[in-house]
């Protein structure tokens, strides 16, 4: 399920603890994040720069890294305007980011668009469009980084979704991106374990970010959503960026191949409706 900008309930912990941060796990560590001006983009970019990184920061225009790259280090931070569904973009990304910081140690390709309607319904550009971008730019991502997080043994972080791993209504372009980047996912990991690189995705259920908007201003709809929720609300961008780290960091050096769920509990269904 797509992600949005709101902020559903100020009773969960966002911010993370002192301790973690003092724990700086990735000083001197380079990190790219596709997808950073807003939403779980941002949220990640400013996590791993909170933890000692250097971080190059990727949308689609200068004006949407704007407010990102303003809560980021400037000495410690690089921004670049980039279109992953375009494959010269994201190989200058990198190029960019290895020549300024020397080296790039973990890529969290997490760009992505959503379109609804039905297959019948829904244009044919739009399918183009989302696989471009969704699959394709991670898919660039991948190719891109990969040389360089050889040479660092360094990991990479793909932003799957639920959607990747069930159906939903009205969501069959999304549904069929988000599902290719959970077994790119895992492709990779296997054909890169020995290489010494890890390759993970994280698949969030509702998140407050501007992509659900609409959601979000819809009380019934989001009652509907709390309700099919075991923990009763959705996520903060912070709260899917923290395990996005978690898998970046040396805390998960053997695990690879793993498509994590960071959706409060929504896995956990059969689909079925409480009886009670």
């Amino acid at each position: 399920m797509p992600a949005t900008d709101s902020h559903a309930d100020s009773s969960s912990s966002t911010t993370p603890s002192p301790a973690t941060l003092q724990a700086q796990r990735f000083a001197g560590k380079v990190v790219i994040v596709t997808g950073a001006g807003s939403g779980i983009g941002a949220a990640t970019a400013r996590r791993f720069a909170q933890e000692g990184a250097m971080v190059a920061i990727a949308d689609l225009s200068d004006d949407k890294l704007a407010a990102t790259r303003g809560d980021l280090p400037a000495d410690r931070t690089l921004a670049q305007a980039t279109d992953v569904s375009k494959w010269e973009d994201v190989q200058a990304l990198v190029e960019a980011t290895v020549q300024r910081f020397g080296r790039l140690d973990v890529m969290v390709n997490n760009a992505g668009i959503a379109v609804q309607g039905k297959a019948t319904e829904a244009s044919i550009e739009d399918w183009h469009r989302v696989l471009a971008t969704n699959v394709s730019g991670v898919f660039h991502g991948a190719r891109a980084a990969l040389p360089h997080l050889i040479r660092a043994k360094g990991c990479m972080v793909n932003t799957s979704s639920v959607s990747g791993l069930g159906g939903d209504w009205d969501m069959s372009f999304y549904n069929t991106s988000k599902g290719a980047v959970s077994n790119l996912t895992r492709a990779l990991a296997m054909d890169h374990g020995k290489d010494g690189v890890r390759v993970n995705a994280v698949a969030p259920s509702l998140t407050f970010t501007g992509m659900t908007e609409d959601i979000k201003s819809n009380p019934e709809l989001l009652a509907k959503f709390a309700e099919r929720i075991p923990l009763g609300r959705g996520a903060e961008p912070e709260e899917i960026a923290s395990v996005i780290a978690f898998l970046a960091s040396d805390d998960a050096r053997f695990v690879t191949g793993v498509i994590l769920p960071v959706d409060g509990g929504v896995s956990a269904s059969n689909g079925q409706p409480p009886q009670a």
